[in-house]
């Protein structure tokens, strides 16, 4: 891994063509989609710029094995051929060998998607045309690390994402292009992610000539700091869900944080002989009850309706478990849940 992604420019980096450079950034999976636009955009005979390098978190362990292994962006880079002397990974972007490296590539251009680190001032001067960053969000709303668990947490109508230049301060710079985007109220946070950069990346494409022109900072808005709202990242520690607030809320919360950390409760399991076996059960996938009032003696009751399990919550709500999964478990469909129980009740926590 070390020989892979070292941090030294090579000579793949003196034999770039005279196209102007372009820098990538980004980390995760979902960043790939916006690599791949600038790859094949770049790959046209008529194209005026190439993806001299890539920027990517360092390996590190992850998946069941906890195998030590390189960032998706990095994994997908290789898969499709880029060099591997020309895929950057230092722990932060304002290390110095790492800046020379950037310095010796003169980049007209760096984008940011996703990427997960912070970037310095020394960094930032370094493209001549500036950075450009996709942020999943309508900015100034949701400015930080969590913008789409924190729109859905919210249960927002509509989000977007926009196209803005990077500057020192978290998410505030000149946004140059953004998309509105309608929410349903059964997407997954791993789905609108998705969604959202995608039409990034179509945007960054349709934007990406008027960056290289100039014309783009010229138009691009300044952010209204007024309206700003802020997107701290989730913890495990959110992930656990309270019955006595409304079921709206709770399915917002597994919308919101559906794929990391995932939403978490726990309820008994009450034995033939009366007896309590506690279990704590992951939440996968729900929706509001329709006109459901509980009556008051079935609070803690659970049932099962339709292939749903209801939990009596809040406010005379209930929320409907289309999908959930027990410790060292598969997930499973509710009537499978049902099934598993051979006639045993459950009662909420």
């Amino acid at each position: 891994l070390r020989r892979l992604f070292c941090c030294t420019a090579s000579a793949s980096a003196q034999t770039l063509s005279k196209k102007k450079p372009l820098v990538f950034m980004g980390s995760p999976k979902v960043s790939a989609t916006a690599l791949d636009a600038l790859l094949k955009l770049s790959s046209l005979p008529n194209s005026d710029f190439e993806v001299a390098a890539i920027v990517t978190q360092p390996p590190s362990k992850r998946e069941r094995g906890r195998k030590v292994l390189p960032s998706p962006v990095a994994e997908h880079a290789l898969e499709r051929g880029f060099p591997s002397d020309l895929i950057f990974t230092p722990e932060r972007a304002g290390e110095e060998i790492f800046l020379s490296n950037l310095r010796d590539l003169q980049p007209e251009l760096c984008v940011t998607a996703a990427y997960g680190n912070i970037l310095p001032t020394k960094f930032l001067k370094i493209p001549k045309l500036g950075t450009v960053n996709i942020h999943p969000s309508l900015l100034p709303l949701y400015r930080g690390a969590a913008p789409v668990q924190r729109a859905l947490l919210e249960g927002v109508k509509e989000t977007g994402v926009s196209l803005a230049f990077t500057i020192r301060a978290l998410d505030a710079g000149p946004v140059l292009a953004y998309e509105r985007v309608k929410v349903d109220d059964q997407i997954k946070a791993p789905e609108l992610l998705d969604l959202l950069f995608s039409q990034g990346s179509e945007l960054l494409i349709r934007e990406l000539p008027y960056i290289f022109d100039g014309s783009a900072k010229l138009k691009a808005q300044p952010q209204d700091d007024s309206k700003v709202t802020l997107a701290p990242k989730v913890t495990p520690e959110d992930s656990w869900l309270s019955f006595d607030q409304d079921a709206t809320l709770l399915h917002n919360k597994v919308r919101a944080l559906a794929g990391w950390p995932g939403t978490r409760a726990k309820i008994a399991i009450i034995e033939e002989n009366g007896e309590r076996d506690i279990v704590d059960i992951k939440i996968i996938t729900t929706r509001v009850s329709a006109g459901t009032n509980v009556p008051e003696n079935e609070v803690d009751d659970l049932s099962f309706i339709k292939g749903a399990l209801v939990i009596p919550c809040g406010g005379g709500s209930a929320l409907e478990v289309l999908e959930l999964q027990l410790p060292a478990k598969k997930v499973v469909n509710a009537d499978s849940f049902r099934n598993g129980l051979r006639g045993r009740k459950l009662k909420k926590l």
